[in-house]
């Protein structure tokens, strides 16, 4: 997932200088990463299920993440602590101004841009988003999954 994502961000980095059509990858890219945020937590919390648990483990928890959405950082806090109290408290932490901000950004403006609203956003300012949204995803590894190369 994130190869695509960032061959993804490699493409769009080389548009040119047509502001609307870096504006229009921007929206794009903001979708593919509120996407990646959401998919990369539940592969994560489905892959400790599958090292650490039975098939009703793995059932379950592939039940209870089927319709994970709006991947903000309170709701990922909130399902990493259903598994361990103290993964919650150690992603809080964290989850610095910057880090938090930046999750809980895309996953906002996917949210207008999905329903059709206008969104001022710019190549550099969703490449900021993703570098810190991945510093986030690579923590949420780390927890679940302790030494896993990432998602």
């Amino acid at each position: 997932m994130k190869q695509r994502l960032d061959a993804t961000f490699k493409r769009a980095n080389v548009v040119g200088p047509d502001l609307e059509l870096q504006a229009d990858f921007a929206r794009y890219l903001c979708v593919l990463v509120s996407g990646y945020i959401e998919k990369a937590v539940v592969a994560f919390v489905l892959e400790h299920a599958r090292q650490r648990g039975g098939p009703t483990l793995q059932r379950f928890v592939e039940l209870r993440t089927k319709r994970f959405t709006n991947a903000k950082a309170s709701r990922v806090q909130e399902l990493l602590g259903s598994f361990d109290p103290n993964w919650q408290q150690d992603l809080e932490k964290f989850l610095v101004e910057e880090r938090k901000a930046a999750v809980d950004s895309i996953v906002s403006l996917r949210n207008v841009i999905a329903h059709g609203g206008s969104v001022g956003l710019t190549y550099s300012r969703i490449r900021e988003y993703y570098e810190h949204a991945q510093r986030v995803v690579d923590r949420v590894g780390d927890l679940c999954v302790p030494g896993a190369d990432g998602a």
